[in-house]
């Protein structure tokens, strides 16, 4: 293992441990002139242009693979190797050309997944993005997740597609379909800030809540949830300033970003 880079978090289920590397890199950019006397060899003086290093945090996701299998968001590999077999899997309920082509179009998400099992391990791309590893206990757990959520999951998790039925849901902008896990496992969200400005909201079944979309990261697939503006009526829903929001009700949890559009 590398020096430059430390493991910062750890989710396991049975035959598959999904792993979360952070390092850090030093950078210069261009800054101020900086006399350098005699830098050629004819002792003409030369003149550069920089600031002193700063650091550079990014992440990696390393899945480790005893017998069992994993998905993997297409395009996310970096590096493998073991005794590994590798096929791409559809996602249930993205049978059809037509209906894959829509699915894409409408979350951003692929219609398949790598699936890579066997005995190894499995890096994917470093980057600067947020992850959170978490587990699902099954077999009737299940959440949905924002477009683009979905990174990796124990390939015993099913994942599908979730379908917002609504006219509101195809003009939201989250897309008409949205990944959904459902099962028995470990799984890899890629979040848009780190995990300690995620916010846990519980609904108890009394309350509801009504969700700025581009806040939301992922609910429970339990909760009855619908896609509408925020006040009924178009001359109302102009003047509130507010497009479409989630409204959830009933009883399950929901993880929020709020400090999303700071960035």
């Amino acid at each position: 293992m590398s020096a430059y880079r430390s493991k910062i978090d750890e989710q396991a289920s049975a035959g598959v441990r999904f792993e979360l590397y952070e390092f850090a890199r030093k950078s210069h950019i261009l800054g101020g002139p900086v006399h350098v006397p005699n830098a050629t060899p004819n002792g003409t003086a030369a003149t550069i242009h920089l600031h002193a290093p700063h650091g550079v945090t990014a992440r990696q996701v390393r899945i480790m693979l005893d017998g069992g299998a994993a998905l993997l968001e297409p395009g996310a590999l970096q590096y493998a190797h073991g005794k590994l077999q590798v096929e791409v899997q559809k996602n249930a309920g993205a049978g059809g050309f037509l209906k894959r082509a829509i699915t894409s179009a409408g979350t951003g998400e692929s219609a398949f997944a790598t699936r890579y099992s066997g005995w190894g391990e499995v890096w994917t791309e470093a980057t600067t993005k947020y992850f959170i590893l978490a587990s699902m206990e099954g077999p009737d757990d299940s959440l949905i997740l924002d477009d683009g959520a979905f990174y990796a999951c124990d390939a015993n998790i099913e994942l599908s597609t979730h379908i917002h039925r609504s006219v509101q849901g195809i003009l939201s902008g989250n897309g008409l379909m949205q990944p959904k896990l459902t099962g028995r496992g470990a799984f890899v969200v890629e979040a848009p800030v780190p995990v300690e400005e995620i916010e846990v909201v519980e609904l108890d079944g009394q309350k509801e809540l009504i969700v700025d979309g581009d806040l939301m990261l992922m609910f429970s697939a339990g909760l009855q949830v619908e896609l509408r503006p925020l006040v009924r009526g178009l001359r109302n829903a102009m003047r509130s300033g507010e497009g479409l929001v989630y409204m959830f009700r009933g009883r399950g949890t929901v993880w929020l970003t709020p400090t999303v559009r700071l960035g």
